[in-house]
């Protein structure tokens, strides 16, 4: 590299991290920070013991804090609305560790949790955590043979679910769907059901337990030491192959990290108000719902919602009200859709949020048209900061605990304390300031990141570390820019190559979301026999737009070729009523490519609205960009 700037530092000095597990009640307390000797695989605090709910829960009413609001649940789906103090979670959590002891429950055996956002689910989850057992939450609603997977994986020795989860214009009915997947996997575990009012349903005495019922006459139960190397949960989330990944999170350097994070990253302290507006079958739900809020002493907010629709686009604006929130986290999907509805801002001008200190975003990259958008109608600061289910907690922000103000448009921050990243190019070399590459972080992961998957270390290996030797792989593409700064521009699968010109879709994808008619848009790569690539955009215009679909595609590929040149071959651009994604925010990009190309494809279990993917094949076969391609069911 002789000639090149060198590359920022992309690690912000050592750190100490047996200082930082100074925030955390051990039953040992850990003289070893990590065990590095079975590399690529390390333990953190390996001779730490504790218990997570214990410290979650019980050590703040033991310090005399047992009144303050710990949990607040608000549905607007219902209306119903419940405040847990941290005594009274306690209790409850106690009892239900106790429910589940008592049908066979130990430390060590797993239970999957299929439920909606509902307070039980956060107990259920903290209650494994009581007894030393690995809960494993699945998203409610998702499909029984995506589900069976899991069962198949985790092996779980109960299932704790719901008669049904509730989305704005229907019930979703669990019971089928869990039925379907155990037949699917040969499962006969029992299943304890929370009965909602939304769906009445009658049980099978036997195998299906009433959750009041046997919460009734349930005994409390005391928090079980555990070591900090073992494992808390298991999250699954999509692997290339068809086979989820099983990300397994241990218990200490769990809890070390995330409460570490909550002081860093976020600024929070023990009293304040934090709401992540996600679900729980997330990790931004595992860690920032239920997770680092209690360990820090704060009031967690649960809410059953959504950002538009429920009623309004004021939904989110009339929690934060209600409830003094201090600190805000949610999916830059959530701002786009909350601004097309409310393009002014009526409903924030309208609200009192005196109390909210930040908001943050996270799951999909924020452009900055929408982050200037929203810090304008807040007036507080607006961080866009990086992370995956693969590593837990944030690894690129900028972090309000420790006086940092300074963001740069395009970029998540700069890496937090513990995260050494590089941006290396394929020879593994790190890639001076401005050259983009893979963003990649040094071994050994911090704490709180994934120690393996879940039965399949061989698979963790090859799927994150073999890409780049003393690396984790991301998989996604970004570079530093002179300042430390690091803009991440896309899955490194994003990075296409038109006529030999390696060129970023994230980058032209700013270009369009900068139009002031459009409020979110893809770009995605099309097979081309000459160029090898072209770049087709989707865009959605925003309520109230000046121009039609047709000025605004001509629009835009004149901003596109102005901005990022001609050889991008930016020129086909399609308006769709919605991108298809996921129910955490994120754009099914790669099933997008494949309806460009006219290629089979099946839809992703966690699609937020199926219907998205036909309107957008609609609207290329209309412009005459692509033949009508097939889903693999209509193939079939």
């Amino acid at each position: 590299m002789a000639g090149h700037p060198p590359q920022p530092s992309g690690v912000s000095g050592p750190h100490d991290w047996l200082a930082a597990a100074d925030l955390i009640d051990w039953s040992a307390v850990p003289r070893i920070d990590v065990d590095t000797g079975d590399a690529p695989f390390c333990r953190w605090f390996p001779d730490g013991r504790l218990n997570p709910c214990h410290n979650a829960l019980d050590r703040h009413v033991q310090a005399g804090r047992g009144d303050v609001a710990a949990l607040i649940f608000d549905s607007a789906m219902t209306g119903e609305r419940r405040r847990y103090s941290y005594a009274e979670l306690r209790d409850e959590v106690a009892r239900v560790a106790g429910m589940l002891r008592g049908m066979g429950v130990g430390k060590g055996d797993r239970v999957l949790i299929y439920m909606p956002l509902a307070p039980e689910a956060v107990m259920a989850m903290l209650a494994c955590a009581r007894l030393g057992a690995v809960h494993s939450v699945v998203f409610g609603g998702f499909a029984a043979p995506e589900l069976a997977k899991r069962i198949v994986d985790a092996q779980p020795v109960i299932i704790v679910t719901a008669s049904c989860g509730l989305e704005p214009a229907r019930v979703v009915e669990y019971l089928p769907i869990i039925a379907q997947a155990q037949a699917i996997a040969g499962s006969a575990v029992p299943r304890i059901v929370l009965r909602r009012p939304q769906h009445a349903v009658t049980l099978d005495p036997a195998g299906e337990h009433d959750w009041h019922a046997s919460l009734k006459n349930a005994q409390p139960a005391d928090p079980v030491d555990v070591a900090a190397t073992d494992p808390l949960y298991i999250l699954y989330t999509s692997g290339t192959t068809g086979t989820p990944k099983g990300v397994v999170r241990d218990n200490g350097g769990h809890a070390v990290a995330l409460a570490k994070s909550m002081q860093t990253v976020y600024g929070a302290r023990a009293g304040d108000v934090f709401w992540a507006a996600s679900d729980i079958g997330w990790v931004v739900g595992h860690s920032y719902i239920v997770y680092a809020p209690l360990l820090t002493g704060c009031t967690t907010v649960l809410y059953e919602g959504k950002p538009v629709g429920t009623p309004d686009a004021g939904a989110f604006w009339r929690v934060v009200r209600d409830y003094g929130v201090n600190i805000l986290f949610t999916a830059p999907t959530a701002i786009r859709a909350i601004r097309r509805e409310d393009p002014e801002g009526s409903h924030i001008a309208a609200a009192d949020m005196e109390g909210l200190r930040a908001l943050f975003l996270a799951g999909e990259r924020a452009d900055p048209d929408t982050l200037q958008w929203i810090e304008r109608q807040l007036g507080v600061p607006v961080i866009d900061h990086w992370w995956q289910t693969e590593l837990g907690w944030p690894a690129i922000a900028t972090c309000l605990g420790l006086g940092e103000r300074e963001t740069r448009q395009g970029s998540a921050g700069r890496p937090v304390p513990g995260f050494d990243i590089a941006v290396l190019g394929p020879d593994g070399a790190r890639l001076p300031a401005g050259e983009s590459g893979d963003v990649a972080i040094a071994l050994p992961l911090p704490p709180g990141c994934l120690t393996t998957l879940w039965g399949n270390d061989a698979g963790f290996v090859s799927t994150y570390l073999a890409a780049h030797s003393g690396y984790y792989a991301t998989g996604d593409n970004g570079f530093f820019d002179a300042d430390g700064f690091l803009h991440i521009m896309g899955r490194s699968d994003d990075i296409i190559n038109v006529a030999g010109h390696r060129l970023s879709t994230g980058a032209m994808e700013q270009v369009v979301a900068a139009h002031p008619d459009i409020a979110e848009c893809a770009v995605v790569a099309a097979a081309d026999p000459l160029k090898g690539h072209r770049p087709v955009g989707f865009f959605v215009l925003r309520a109230g737009a000046e121009h039609d679909e047709a000025a605004v595609a001509r629009d835009i590929v004149a901003r596109v070729r102005a901005e990022i040149g001609p050889v991008a071959a930016f020129r086909e651009a399609v308006a769709v009523p919605g991108l298809p994604k996921t129910r955490s925010g994120k754009v099914l990009r790669a099933t997008l490519r494949c309806i460009v190309d006219g290629q089979p494809y099946t839809p992703a279990a966690t699609i937020e609205d199926p219907a998205m993917l036909s309107h957008a094949r609609d609207a290329l076969i209309r412009a005459g960009i692509a033949q009508a391609p097939l889903s693999q069911e209509d193939s079939a």
